[in-house]
């Protein structure tokens, strides 16, 4: 048996308990993960926005493919599908907060950790994400306790988070965007260092996936002093047949993972610059080239995290013609990158093991 992340919005929450509460459905870019997922794998349930331990599921079969609406939208996006059994469900009032000392203390992810830390938000970037099999156990029992005991747990109140809007895109599809309360700042704080070890460090992991890699010319030295090349995979030019335009925008992403003539990943790594340049850089790419398929990726620090995807979600980049770049562009953080590259099996891997560490706007509750 083994324990997995199920990630509910307050909405979805709602949907669930309203429901007859046997099938949990995920997105179709989660099919991959979904197989290896047996009957008896619990999934733990948390609730986004409220930061709460909510329940934990029994899963009772392989998964399966439905595209009926499992909510009131009939364009339901939850198609990978599995058919469940509650084990303890709770209240939101009664819902046990990450922060809870009931929690924090007892978990590996979070009691390392300092007061306010939001290091741990990495556990719950994703649904299906896997869980140590000791915080599974933890949470089991902790939440079987509390659906007995019933005890209601005080709500935070969170300050300064984005104002969130549904809006209809052309094609009549219905996305959340977030509109930020607070502009951000810039200041000139951390390490540019910093950002230039994450480049070395995605185009190195790109190597070893013998993947061909792209750098922008202006910073192609400073990253060779980190990265050394073990084969000729650095591009001097772009394989690429496109206007100048879409081009000149292509050459000046932070990392770009090339096969053949196609780009299979593009990087913008922010650390001391604004983080809507870089993502301003890749809705200009999907504007230019709307039928261009490129997973996108905004590389930053964690403490970032929350401004990346509150910026993915603004309302101007909910009408790109290729669809809502909250889509296509995620979050990934520098200790994500870090720790993706220690993997020694990396080698043997294809670059779809990205996707178990990026977080989708859509999935982040903002």
């Amino acid at each position: 048996m083994a324990y997995y992340i199920d990630l509910f919005s307050p909405e979805t929450y709602n949907t669930f308990v309203d429901s007859n509460q046997s099938v949990s459905g995920f997105r179709e870019r989660q099919r991959s993960v979904a197989a290896r997922i047996k009957p008896g794998d619990k999934l733990v349930c948390y609730v986004t926005k409220l930061s709460r331990w909510v329940g934990i599921l029994e899963v009772t079969s392989e998964y399966f493919i439905d595209n009926s609406p499992i909510f009131t939208d009939a364009d339901d996006p939850f198609v990978v599908r599995f058919q469940v059994k509650v084990c303890s469900w709770l209240a939101l009032e009664n819902a046990i907060p990450v922060t809870h000392e009931l929690s924090w203390p007892h978990l590996s992810f979070t009691k390392a950790l300092a007061s306010g830390s939001t290091a741990w938000t990495g556990m719950v970037r994703g649904s299906l994400r896997k869980v140590d099999e000791k915080d599974g156990r933890y949470l089991e029992q902790l939440l079987s306790s509390q659906a007995l005991a019933s005890v209601p747990l005080h709500f935070e109140t969170i300050v300064n988070g984005p104002s969130t809007a549904i809006v209809k895109t052309q094609t009549s599809k219905e996305v959340t965007v977030a509109i930020p309360d607070n502009e951000e700042t810039v200041a000139a704080t951390g390490s540019q260092r910093d950002s230039i070890k994450i480049q070395a460090l995605l185009a190195q992991m790109g190597e070893r996936m013998n993947l061909k890699i792209w750098l922008p010319r202006n910073d192609r030295q400073r990253v060779l002093e980190v990265w050394k090349p073990k084969t000729s995979c650095l591009l001097d030019s772009l394989p690429l047949n496109y206007d100048n335009a879409t081009l000149k925008t292509i050459e000046n992403i932070d990392v770009l993972w090339v096969r053949g003539r196609s780009i299979v990943r593009a990087f913008e790594v922010e650390h001391t610059t604004s983080i809507y340049s870089g993502i301003l850089r890749m809705a200009d790419l999907m504007a230019l080239q709307p039928n261009l398929h490129i997973s996108a990726h905004i590389v930053a620090p964690t403490e970032r995290r929350d401004k990346v995807l509150q910026e993915i979600s603004r309302p101007v980049f909910a009408f790109l013609e290729k669809g809502p770049l909250a889509e296509s562009c995620t979050f990934i953080s520098y200790e994500s990158v870090t720790e993706l590259a220690k993997e020694k099996r990396l080698e043997y891997m294809t670059d779809a093991v990205l996707e178990e560490y990026t977080e989708y706007a859509e999935d982040s509750g903002l």
